[in-house]
């Protein structure tokens, strides 16, 4: 295996500039969720180009290839997100978005590229490769309800042992690998509260309903949620992030509307949250003489890693050149639908490391000047083919374990 990994490095090593240059391709092209067509093509022209078996339009938009290994093993699969977000693109770079408005300010350019090249490697090395490789190139990950849960019901788990994927992290230090067994990620819920009071003249309040005191009294009131509802050990966040009332100064308006987000991970959790919003939100509007109606909206579940592919993917990655450390992290609040895979097959998600090494270029993602370390793709195409050599190694304990 040793020496199989290390000719894998080598050739990865290779094909890095070839790696950046797909990257900076999809960064200058990028297209938002459900919307993509020019990138699956990109991926699925590139994937039978090497020989490998593709399926198209999986779920909708998604890529799958699969890589028959010349070795007897397990089905192993990796995923990568092609999605873009509605962001300008603001950075002085030769390979800035063309697309006005849009541009890949998570990450997931550097996602696909890495994966392509883990496709290329291995095919290179198919006869030392234990098992089948699944590529699932994902579409529409920024986006509820997610382009897995399509993917997943169009097949692309089928036979599919494990799975692993990973996040590049702009604000982690280059050359580190974030690993976590359980709650990885929170789900990610929306809710929108529509308060309807009664409107009239500002000078004369006493004959107005007013829902911006009432909105105001109900922003309040949610926080009390997590401080007054939950056990202090648990996680939860509730956050109002929009409130909406009137048009000028001297109208009290007859509506109001105030939109949050809900982030958990234990399923009672976030059931509690839910019925909580609903019941301050009614209870404050009637005890004012107005109504409320919420609209809450489940985004995606949680993400939990599971054990044993935990353990492969910490192990994995202590055998992977250029890695300074392998760390485990603590939960963090974003989504990530991800989370859908590992409710059907045992797998784990981690994140690596690629932050800028000039500090004034580092910006957290989502941001209209992200970007990131691109040396760091090497790392996660690496990080795969270990990956799938360790799983190997440790089949009877994960078989044992899962």
């Amino acid at each position: 295996m040793e020496k199989v990994l290390k000719q894998l490095y080598q050739e990865i090593d290779k094909i890095e500039e070839e790696i950046i240059e797909i990257r900076r391709d999809l960064h200058r092209h990028p297209e938002l969720s459900f919307e993509e067509e020019r990138t699956p093509k990109f991926i699925a022209n590139y994937l039978e180009k090497l020989g490998i078996e593709v399926r198209r339009n999986v779920g909708g938009r998604g890529v799958v290839g699969t890589l028959k290994g010349g070795m007897p093993g397990k089905t192993i699969a990796l995923r990568a997100d092609f999605d873009a977000l509605p962001i300008q693109d603001k950075k002085d770079v030769p390979y800035k978005s063309t697309v006005p408005g849009v541009m890949h300010a998570c990450g997931h350019d550097g996602h696909t590229a890495a994966l392509l090249a883990t496709a290329k490697v291995l095919t290179k090395y198919r006869r030392n490769i234990p098992g089948n490789i699944v590529f699932i190139h994902q579409f529409a990950e920024e986006k509820p309800p997610g382009g897995s849960r399509y993917m997943i019901e169009d097949g692309c788990l089928e036979h599919v042992d494990a799975i692993f994927g990973c996040h590049l992290m702009s604000t982690l230090p280059f050359g580190n690998v974030y690993y976590r067994e359980g709650y990885l990620q929170a789900a990610a819920d929306v809710f929108t509260i529509r308060i309807k009071g009664k409107g009239g003249h500002g000078a004369l309040p006493h004959q107005t309903v007013d829902p911006i005191i009432i909105g105001s009294q109900i922003a309040l009131n949610v926080q009390s949620i997590t401080s007054r509802k939950l056990n202090p050990l648990e996680e939860l966040v509730v956050s109002i992030g929009s409130f909406h009332a009137g048009e000028t100064f001297n109208v009290i308006p007859e509506f109001a509307e105030l939109k949050g987000t809900v982030r958990s991970f234990k399923p009672d959790v976030r059931d509690m949250a839910e019925t909580n919003i609903k019941k301050i939100a009614r209870l404050v509007a009637e005890a004012n003489d107005a109504s409320a109606e919420v609209t809450y909206e489940r985004g995606y579940d949680s993400l939990w890693n599971h054990t044993a592919e935990t353990n492969i993917v910490q192990k994995a990655f202590r055998n992977v050149h250029g890695v300074e450390e392998v760390l485990e992290t603590e939960p963090i609040m974003p989504g990530e639908d991800f989370s859908y895979y590992t409710q059907q097959v045992p797998g784990s998600f981690f994140f690596v490391g690629a932050q800028m090494e000039n500090s004034s270029a580092v910006f957290p993602h989502h941001h209209e000047k992200f970007d990131f370390n691109e040396r760091a793709m090497a790392i996660v195409a690496k990080g795969f083919c270990s990956i799938i050599f360790t799983y190997d190694q440790q089949r009877d304990v994960v078989d044992h374990i899962s």
